[in-house]
């Protein structure tokens, strides 16, 4: 199974930002070392203009190629623009493009960024610059290699420029399940939105979740799936306002992922966000690698130990 990563293209962030940029090459190096004959550690190619441009504004692009960002969009995205925030930018999207033909072949993949859900067309939001699974659904569609795809977004914030890009496009099924007052606090209706209270423990979540996923699958007759498995709802998460265990994700991602390669549906996962201590959330993000590879050598025998 393909894992792509991005994490050498670090950003060189301000003292006290709040971003754990750490959490890619260590969640990296987690997964090398567990995982290593199990898998192909694959470096992200680059986004294109034209891929790019496909969902974002002409305008906006090159405004990130060139570096002419006004001080409120680079606001807005949370990243001062440098070079290497533009490179880190294209890498991630690109990975996320690769990482959806590695799942047209294989049935699955990982990539160990991305998710970044708050990019609109026009602009970034939230530490996302571009929209890496709006550009790599369209990509998949451009390429006549799905006609319906689904978005599982589960991160803990709403996925609120992913719902804005597909909002009248039947082709895209977004299904958000979020803290419901948690960032963005202006929510963008998705097709599928469920909010969720504070404090909401594994019990709850799962339940809640299992009902949803229901609706969401027959109402998409999906073909394609990206599924988003934040680290974010974790409770120990400083941003995250609910209370689920590393158990309980682990739990959410056994049943996303099987219950989608049950039904043969080709998957994308990223990463998504996660902002507890590093090493927590690098464990969150390999343990939901680790699913996606066991998933995957359960599909096909043949790789498995």
């Amino acid at each position: 199974m393909k894992v792509f990563y991005c994490d050498h293209f670090e950003l060189p962030l301000p003292a006290g930002h709040r971003f754990p940029i750490d959490k890619y090459r260590i969640a990296r190096e987690r997964v090398r070392d567990k995982l290593g004959e199990r898998i192909a550690l694959v470096s992200a190619p680059s986004a294109t203009r034209d891929q790019l441009t496909r969902i974002h504004k002409v305008a906006y692009v090159e405004q990130v190629f060139v570096g002419n960002l006004s001080d409120l969009a680079q606001k807005r995205i949370g990243f001062p623009w440098s070079p290497k925030m533009r490179e880190r930018s294209l890498r991630s999207t690109g990975a996320t493009i690769a990482a959806a033909q590695a799942a047209i072949t294989d049935g699955i993949s990982v990539h160990l960024s991305g998710g970044t859900h708050h990019a609109f067309s026009d602009e970034g939001q939230g530490f996302c610059v571009f929209n890496d699974v709006a550009v790599a659904a369209c990509d998949v569609l451009h390429k006549e290699q799905a006609s319906k795809i689904l978005v599982v977004d589960l991160d803990v914030h709403q996925g609120n420029g992913t719902a804005s890009i597909f909002q009248h496009q039947a082709s895209v099924f977004t299904f958000s399940m979020h803290g419901n007052r948690n960032y963005p606090f202006r929510k963008t209706e998705g097709d599928l939105d469920i909010g969720l209270s504070d404090g909401m423990d594994d019990a709850e979540y799962l339940r809640i979740l299992g009902e949803a996923f229901e609706q969401a699958l027959p109402l998409s007759d999906t073909d394609f799936c990206f599924y988003i498995a934040g680290a974010d709802p974790y409770k120990g998460d400083r941003m995250g306002r609910l209370a689920l265990t590393k158990a309980g994700l682990r739990r959410r991602d056994e049943y996303v992922i099987g219950r989608l390669q049950d039904l043969g549906t080709p998957t994308t996962v990223v990463m998504g966000g996660g902002y507890a201590a590093v090493e927590d959330v690098a464990e969150i993000h390999a343990a939901t690698v680790e699913i996606a590879v066991r998933s995957f050598e359960k599909r096909d025998p043949a790789t498995g130990d």
